[in-house]
Order: C-alpha cells, then sequence, then structure tokens
C-alpha cells in the first residue's frame, strides 16, 4: 500500500482494510521500514486493563527510519528547514546528509558526557534547528527526552527535572521572541536551585550570544559538545 493516499477512493479502501484486518495492515505499514529485529507478534491486547502492545518483540530506532534509509537516495534532498521568529533573519535548511552528520555529532557529544540509554534528558530551548538535532540525537542514543515550553517558569521546569529525573539539561543562552528576550540559561539556573540534585550537566546552546552565568564543572557550550 502506498504510504502517500493520492485520491478519496485510496483512502477509503485503505480505511477499509485497517478495520477488517487491522493486524495485517499494520504489518504492510511496518514493512517499510528498518528493524533491527522483526517483531514476533503484531499486537496483543486487554481493553479491561486499558493494556495494549504493538510489534511484540520487534527492536527498531526511530531515527534510522527518519535519516540512515533515506542517505542513498535522497542524501542531497532537503529534509529539514527552518524559518526564523524574526523577519531578516536568515533561514537555515539541512539535507538528509547534513541533518545525520549533525545528529550523529550531537549524540556521539552527548555519550561523550556519559549519556546512555535510559537516561532522561530535559530540553528548554527555543524552537531551533539544534531542538530537532538533539531529539533526534536522544532517540538514536536511547536516551528519554523531555521538552519543556522555553516560556515556562523557573518552578515549573524545576518541577518537571525533578519528576522525570533528568541528568542533563539543553538550554539556549536567551530566546528572542520579537522585542521580548528571556534569559533561558538564568531560569535553568534558577530551577536547578530549586534542589534538583539529579542535574550533572548543563548543554547551552549560543542563540542571541548575550551574557551568562556560568559553573565550570557543570555547564558546557553546545559547540564544545560537538565540536570533536
Amino acid at each position: 500500500m502506498p504510504f502517500q493516499l493520492r485520491n478519496l477512493q485510496e483512502y477509503r479502501e485503505a480505511y477499509q482494510k485497517s478495520i477488517d484486518s487491522s493486524e495485517s495492515f499494520w504489518a504492510e505499514i511496518a514493512s517499510e521500514f528498518v528493524w533491527e529485529k522483526k517483531w514476533d507478534k503484531v499486537l496483543e491486547y486487554d481493553f479491561q486493563i486499558a493494556d495494549t502492545k504493538w510489534f511484540i518483540g520487534g527492536k527498531v530506532n526511530i531515527t534510522v527510519n527518519c535519516l540512515d534509509r533515506h542517505l542513498d537516495s535522497k542524501g542531497d534532498q532537503v529534509a529539514l528547514l527552518w524559518e526564523p521568529n524574526e523577519p531578516g533573519n536568515e533561514s537555515r535548511s539541512y539535507t538528509y546528509t547534513q541533518l545525520f552528520e549533525e545528529v550523529c555529532r550531537v549524540a556521539n557529544g552527548l555519550k561523550s558526557i556519559g549519556v546512555t540509554k535510559g537516561d532522561r534528558i530535559c530540553f528548554y530551548m527555543p524552537m531551533v534547528p539544534e531542538l530537532a538535532l538533539g531529539i533526534l540525537a536522544c532517540a538514536r542514543i536511547g536516551a528519554i527526552h523531555n521538552v519543556v515550553f522555553a516560556g515556562f517558569s523557573a518552578q515549573a521546569l524545576s518541577d518537571r527535572i525533578k519528576d522525570s529525573g533528568c541528568r542533563v539539561i539543553l538550554c539556549a543562552d536567551y530566546n528572542s521572541r520579537g522585542p521580548k528576550m528571556s534569559a533561558l540559561k538564568m531560569i535553568v539556573d534558577e530551577a536547578i536551585a530549586m534542589d534538583c540534585k539529579s542535574v550533572e550537566k548543563v548543554i547551552v546552546l549560543r542563540n542571541t550570544g548575550g551574557g551568562v552565568s556560568w559553573i565550570n564543572d557543570r555547564d558546557l557550550w553546545w559547540e564544545e559538545l560537538v565540536k570533536d
């Protein structure tokens, strides 16, 4: 079945198949992806206790399917196009090859500071390409990412850090929204001071270049994380 349904008739046929033969329908969809290990069973569920499992026994890395499998056929095509919030600022684009390389660079940078599968990582960043790079890098490692809106207060951020036991926070120096500048690094510092004992590292992106406070053994610039 094509991923892109080209007309209403194709949609109706696909929908009906998904109702009449849901397991074979989703098995056909899933077979288009790259699996480290194919599933043993498509679906197992118990609605009485709200317990549903899909593709039991299967192993997959979502970033391989987002990036790696497209490199040979679409490596030079644009995979990510970012438009800035401020008029007059330049847009940024990444081909599949460039995006793959940048994601691997961030993933290896996170691994170099001890991030491993199952670790919790908190993002408190503007809507910049590096946010997408970081999220994909976490998925590549197997780390669990927690995205916190970069407009929440220090208290709200602190609560979310403690709830998930985050080891690493990725933030930016500032976030500019029109005439307003939010001091994200300062808010992160305030949040950590509210008894966030799990935090070991803070990675800071130079988004505006404004001055920030610094703790040498804990804080690290984004470009230093990925340079090697």
